[in-house]
């Protein structure tokens, strides 16, 4: 089957397969094939919100191997555009719809009318420009510390100047904290370093650790507002050398320091230690040497915050890095990250001689976080194309709105978990929170 009629009878199998579709969603956006022709999946579509499906051979290609990396990458091409809104719209539309059940009413005769126009036919080509090329799903005990170093700079060594387009004034890659759901990300991220501090009690004079410290917002304003001597450490180049100019710029050598280290590799001790966005990069097989890596580094009495991204529990025990979503993830963002369910942390924590203090749930916040960050990399689109190429740009807009759509929906959470080493005797906090909303 090749050339007009194969296109036509293509054409004529997708538009009876929407219809299908259409009766089964009632979504409210509209399909626009290859030749121009427009399906409306729903009864009242927005006016100008549009899937367009540059080329018959997307359909092909994406029906021999199916996946969901497999539909990312069109549009990551532009085979596959957004018109009228943006990839979050698209995604808003399905987030909290039962579609599964429904489309398994559609005519099977429908469905095997659609596979055989397209299962031989000429496809096209969807190799990314940007994926991990290692093992990106690596989470074992033995894992080189080598891969580490090259799973972190693969994700922030894309060029600090492509972060500050979409980040806020002090480049702070994690979730915000929102006291207010009206706040700049400017002030919301710097209440959430505010938060930080207070929850972990710092006092002048004191050792702050800060296990990857990204572009070194939190130990400055540590040792800044607190007094504290604050070291961070990161895996990223860019990352060091941005914070090193920054430490100079600020005069703050005798209280500010960095390096390229791994955190198993440090000595104490420290008073405090706070880990932000960082555990995720652990992955659930080294969360034990993680916690016991923190217990070593600690003083007695010593205060621990770990913030970070969190999955449901699940009733029966499956490796989150097998599900699609994650593994496209670790193809293109993250290689090497892996999300654990809370349960599983704090019992890890407690298990390596650490005493829960206080939990505190930080999803919506993370929600408008990324939806923010994802408006302003829109907003940059062209300085963003220029710096890195329009499939990384593709890239992120996918992780950003697929991020903010995951917290939304409840299937991606964030916890700040506090921890207190040694659990005997007094614990030297205060008896109530009071303190921290002062």
């Amino acid at each position: 089957m090749t050339g007009q009629k194969g296109t036509q009878r293509q054409l004529k199998a997708t538009l009876a397969l929407l219809n299908e579709v259409a009766k089964a969603l009632d979504a409210d956006i509209t399909i626009e094939l290859w030749d121009g022709t427009r399906v409306s999946l729903g009864s009242n579509p927005a006016p100008d919100l549009t899937i367009r499906v540059a080329d018959p051979g997307v359909i092909a290609s994406l029906l021999r191997r199916p996946g969901l990396d497999r539909i990312i990458r069109p549009y990551i091409k532009g085979l596959i555009e957004i018109k009228g809104g943006t990839l979050y719209d698209v995604g808003l539309l399905f987030a909290f719809s039962p579609s599964r059940k429904r489309l398994r009413k559609i005519p099977k005769g429908t469905i095997l009318s659609f596979l055989s126009s397209f299962l031989f036919a000429p496809g096209v080509s969807l190799d990314a420009s940007r994926t991990f090329s290692g093992d990106e799903s690596d989470h074992g005990k033995r894992r080189p510390k080598s891969d580490e170093t090259e799973f972190i700079q693969f994700h922030y060594d894309v060029g600090n100047d492509f972060y500050e387009l979409f980040l806020d004034e002090r480049c702070l890659y994690s979730c915000a904290y929102f006291t207010d759901w009206n706040n700049s990300l400017d002030q919301a991220q710097h209440d959430k370093l505010e938060m930080i501090c207070r929850k972990l009690r710092l006092k002048p004079g004191e050792r702050f650790l800060d296990i990857g410290c990204g572009w070194g917002a939190l130990i400055f304003h540590a040792a800044a507002n607190y007094g504290v001597k604050a070291h961070g450490v990161t895996l990223s180049e860019a990352q060091l050398t941005h914070v090193r100019e920054q430490i100079k710029a600020k005069g703050l050598e005798d209280r500010v320091s960095v390096e390229l280290k791994n955190y198993v590799d440090l000595e104490g001790p420290f008073d405090k230690i706070a880990s932000v966005g960082m555990m995720e990069h652990v992955g659930e097989d080294n969360l034990d040497v993680y916690c016991a890596t923190i217990n070593r580094l600690l003083v007695d009495k010593g205060l621990f915050l770990n913030h970070a991204i969190s999955r449901k529990a699940k009733k029966r025990k499956s490796r989150f890095s097998s599900r699609p979503e994650q593994r496209a993830l670790q193809k293109y963002i993250f290689p090497g990250g892996e999300l654990i369910d809370l349960g599983r942390t704090i019992a890890s924590l407690e298990q390596n001689k650490f005493e829960v203090m206080d939990v505190e749930g930080w999803r919506e916040h993370y929600q408008r976080t990324t939806k923010l960050w994802l408006d302003r990399l829109e907003a940059n689109r062209d300085r963003a194309v220029a710096l890195v190429g329009e499939d990384i740009y593709r890239i992120w807009i996918a992780y950003l709105a697929g991020s903010s759509l995951a917290f939304l929906r409840g299937s991606a959470r964030l916890y700040q978990v506090l921890v207190s080493k040694n659990p005997k005797g007094p614990t030297k906090l205060p008896p109530s929170r009071s303190d921290l909303y002062r």
